[in-house]
């Protein structure tokens, strides 16, 4: 990997970075395919169409729905879902949260009771690593327990020291599985990932302690998992400066526009979200000027794109009503242009944003950017 800073304005940094499958221009926004795919029938053909530079797909999904062995067999998921460009692959370390009714957690690992069909499955920083080194993406993600942002710190403390543990033997099984012939991708980036609920010295002293390290790496983790914005925002003020400088900075699962140009302002590279592609399922689209709701009824003989001026296969085509009138019929074609539009919308706002490091008026494009985006929200 290679990764250099190539412009500065306070803590925002842009960056260029190579990988084993291509370059990746951060800041940048990765398009959330879960299981391989992003919901919403969108092909890689389109995300090459739309701008896309990095693709996000589920660890615990596609081990349970399809199986990684079976990508391996085939030749890893870029062959399997036919993309040439990179991909993140989180841990499974979330479902540990976001499941927290059917799992138990202990020192070797998780076991889960898969939502699928119930049965057991046992997930562990070895297993973890297996999976996403079959699965050859560019960039695996260390297994962590992500508390709820709110939990005490009686609770949140030695749960941190564990994602620790755990993180030195992910990086054990990195360099073991590197030196193995069945290995698809023997230059797999792992990224660790702070944790430390919304504690700040928790968070710092765990930012110090993986920063030593040396990964490819560094995700700030547990976030936008029910704390406010502002603690957020105080959380990323403490934690990121004790976080390498010279390696990519990835704030998971988040999220609004807003708070991508308030993370990249706060020094992140990386970011993911789910909002573009499940907001446009429902009709929900983002423009430079607030969010709309297409079921609306004053769009119904609306003959504008969703945006003037924007550049995506459903504004350079179609109209507001005519993608209203799929929607409200439940047509599958009125999600796919929604979903198509937001994302192009989300992978063009870091193309501006990038853009405004490289002049350096990133502050001025930041603050125009909040109060236009406040114009029309619906």
């Amino acid at each position: 990997m290679k990764y250099e800073i190539l412009k500065t304005e306070g803590r925002a940094k842009r960056a260029h970075m190579e990988t084993v499958h291509g370059s990746i221009e951060t800041p940048v926004f990765m398009n959330v395919g879960t299981v391989g795919a992003i919901k919403g029938a969108v092909d890689t053909q389109d995300l090459h169409t739309i701008g896309t530079q990095v693709e996000l797909s589920n660890t615990y999904h596609l081990h349970v729905r399809t199986g990684d062995e079976l990508i391996h067999d085939v030749g890893g998921l870029h062959k399997f879902m036919n993309w040439d460009r990179p991909i993140l692959t989180d841990s499974g370390g979330f479902q540990v949260f976001s499941l927290a009714g059917m799992r138990k957690i202990k020192e070797e690992g998780v076991l889960f009771h898969s939502h699928i069909d119930g049965r057991p499955i046992f997930m562990g920083p070895e297993e973890s690593i297996q999976i996403q080194s079959n699965l050859a993406s560019t960039i695996a993600m260390a297994f962590d327990e992500c508390p709820p942002a709110l939990a005490e710190r009686n609770y949140i403390l030695p749960s941190v020291q564990r994602t620790t543990r755990w993180l030195l033997r992910c990086q054990a099984k990195m360099k073991e599985l590197s030196e193995e012939e069945r290995t698809i991708n023997k230059e797999q980036l792992l990224f660790g990932i702070n944790q430390g609920g919304i504690i700040e010295d928790i968070r710092i002293d765990h930012a110090k302690e993986i920063s030593d390290m040396n990964l490819d790496g560094y995700a700030v983790g547990g976030l936008a998992v029910g704390e406010s914005h502002e603690d957020m925002y105080r959380i990323l003020d403490a934690t990121v400066p004790y976080l390498p400088k010279d390696k990519p900075t990835y704030l998971m699962g988040v999220g609004t526009p807003e708070n991508i140009l308030e993370g990249v302002d706060r020094g992140i590279d990386f970011f993911d979200c789910v909002y573009p592609s499940r907001n446009g399922r429902h009709g929900h689209v983002y423009t430079h000027h607030g969010k709309l709701n297409l079921f609306n009824q004053k769009y119904e003989r609306d003959m504008r794109p969703i945006e003037e001026g924007c550049m995506c296969p459903t504004c350079r085509n179609y109209t507001r009503a005519y993608v209203r009138h799929l929607l409200k019929a439940k047509e599958m074609l009125g999600m796919r242009m929604c979903v198509l539009h937001n994302l192009y919308f989300y992978n063009h706002l870091m193309e501006e944003i990038r853009a405004s490091l490289d002049k350096g008026n990133f502050t001025e494009y930041k603050y125009h950017m909040i109060q236009s985006l406040h114009e029309n929200e619906e």
